[in-house]
C-alpha cells in the first residue's frame, strides 16, 4: 500500500526538519506537492540544480543547525556528488543532510533508456560515496523506522544521509497544480511552426524532456526523418553546449538549439560560452513555460526573471521574443537569417497533449543517423 505523502512529512517534521530545497522528479511529485502545502515558499526552494540545493541546505543548517532536506531524481546525483564530497562530508565541513532521491531506472523497473545505467549502478555509487542510505517502498510499513535510523546517523556523525526513494511509492496527494486561462500558444504549436521554417540543411538540438517527444511526433505525422535533429533524453541543461560544439565543428551549417527554462537555468552559464565564442552560425531557441513540466509542473525561477535579458547581457547578438503564433511566424526568419549568436524566446503555456508518446527509435540510432547527416 503506497505512503501517504502526509504520514510522511510529519514522520520528517517529528525530527526537526523544517527547510526543503531540491530539483522536482515525478516520482517525488506527490511528496513535492504535500511539502508545498505545508512549508512557505522561503522554506522550500526549487533550486536550479542539485548542487545548488545541497549548498542551500547547507546554508541553512549553518545558520539555524536543524537538519535540512534536499531531494532530487536520481540522474541529478552527480550534479551533487561534488559539494556532497567537498563540502559536506565528514572529511570536510561534516555537515548533515537528508538526502531524498528518486530511484529511476531501478532494475526490473521499465523505464526509459537515459535512466538504465544510472538506475542499475545506484546503490553501488552511493556505496563508492560513503552514503549511508535506507530503501523506501510502498510495501513498507516501516518507513518511520527508516527515516528515524538515518536521522540519527546525519545528526550523531554530522554527515549526508539518503532516502531512496521506488517507484509508485506515494499515493496520490489531494492538491493539484493548477494553471491559469492562459491565452499564450502550447509548445507543440510552436514546434510546428518552428520546423515549417527549417530548411532541410538545419541541424537541431533539443532539450530533455516534451520538447523531444514533440518534435519526434512532429516529425513522424509530416513522414519525416529524424536524421536532422538531435534528441537529448538525458544530460538535463546540457543541451545549449551539445549545440555549441555542433556549431564549432561545422561553422557552415546552421544550428538551432531549442532549449526550455528549467533546463537552461540548471546549467546557465553555458551562456557564457557561447557569447565568448561567439559562432555566427548558432540559433538558440527558449521555449518558456516557467515551469518544470515533464516532472509534475512545479514553477522554475523563470517565473520572476528576464531570461532574454540574461542572454542579452551575457552576449547574444540578436535577441528576439514571441508569444504567439502570429509572433513567432513574423520574426522567425529574421531569427533565422541574422547574425548569430541569436536568442529568441518563446513564451508558451505550460501542457501537452495527454497522449503523447515517446520517441520509437533507440537514442544509439538517433545518434548513428544525426551523424552522417552533419557529414552530408
Amino acid at each position: 500500500m503506497a505512503i501517504k505523502p502526509t504520514d510522511f512529512y510529519d514522520q520528517l517534521a517529528s525530527h526537526g526538519v523544517e527547510f526543503f530545497a531540491g530539483v522536482p522528479d515525478s516520482l517525488l511529485k506527490e511528496f513535492c506537492l504535500c511539502i508545498d502545502d505545508r512549508i512557505s515558499k522561503e522554506k522550500h526552494i526549487i533550486a536550479a540544480n542539485e548542487g545548488n540545493a545541497v549548498a542551500l541546505a547547507t546554508g541553512y543548517f549553518l545558520a539555524n543547525k536543524s537538519l535540512p532536506l534536499v531531494y532530487m531524481q536520481n540522474s541529478g546525483l552527480g550534479n551533487a556528488v561534488n559539494p556532497l564530497l567537498s563540502l559536506c562530508d565528514p572529511d570536510v565541513y561534516s555537515i548533515p543532510l537528508l538526502v531524498i532521491v528518486g530511484w529511476r531506472g531501478e532494475p526490473g523497473v521499465k523505464d526509459e533508456p537515459q535512466h538504465i545505467t544510472q538506475g542499475r549502478v545506484q546503490i553501488e555509487l552511493l556505496k563508492a560515496l560513503g552514503l549511508p542510505y535506507e530503501i523506501i517502498s510502498k510495501e513498507d510499513d516501516q518507513f518511520d523506522l527508516k527515516i528515524t535510523h538515518l536521522v540519527e546517523i546525519a545528526k550523531t556523525e554530522n554527515r549526508p544521509v539518503v532516502l531512496l526513494i521506488k517507484k509508485g511509492t506515494f499515493e496520490k496527494y489531494k492538491t493539484e497544480i493548477t494553471q491559469s486561462d492562459d491565452q499564450r500558444m502550447n509548445r507543440e504549436e510552436a514546434l510546428e511552426i518552428i520546423l515549417e521554417n527549417l530548411n532541410d540543411n538545419t541541424i537541431v538540438v533539443s532539450t530533455t524532456g516534451k520538447t523531444s517527444r514533440e518534435i519526434f511526433e512532429i516529425r513522424e505525422k509530416r513522414k519525416q526523418t529524424h536524421e536532422q535533429d538531435f534528441l537529448t533524453v538525458g544530460s538535463m541543461g546540457h543541451c545549449s553546449s551539445i549545440a555549441l560544439g555542433i556549431a564549432l565543428a561545422k561553422p557552415h551549417r546552421e544550428v538551432v538549439c531549442i532549449d526550455g527554462d528549467g533546463a537552461m537555468l540548471m546549467h546557465l552559464g553555458s551562456l557564457t560560452s557561447i557569447a565568448s565564442m561567439k559562432p555566427g552560425n548558432f540559433r538558440h531557441i527558449l521555449m518558456n513555460n516557467e515551469v518544470h513540466e515533464s516532472v509534475g509542473g512545479q514553477e522554475t525561477a523563470a517565473k520572476n526573471l528576464d531570461l532574454s535579458a540574461i542572454a542579452e547581457a551575457v552576449g547574444s547578438t540578436n535577441v528576439f521574443n514571441a508569444a504567439t503564433p502570429d509572433d513567432l511566424k513574423t520574426i522567425i526568419t529574421d531569427f533565422m537569417t541574422c547574425a548569430g549568436p541569436s536568442f529568441l524566446e518563446i513564451k508558451i503555456k505550460p501542457g501537452s497533449r495527454g497522449d503523447l508518446g515517446r520517441p520509437t527509435i533507440k537514442p544509439v540510432e538517433n545518434k548513428e543517423n544525426f551523424m552522417k547527416f552533419l557529414n552530408k
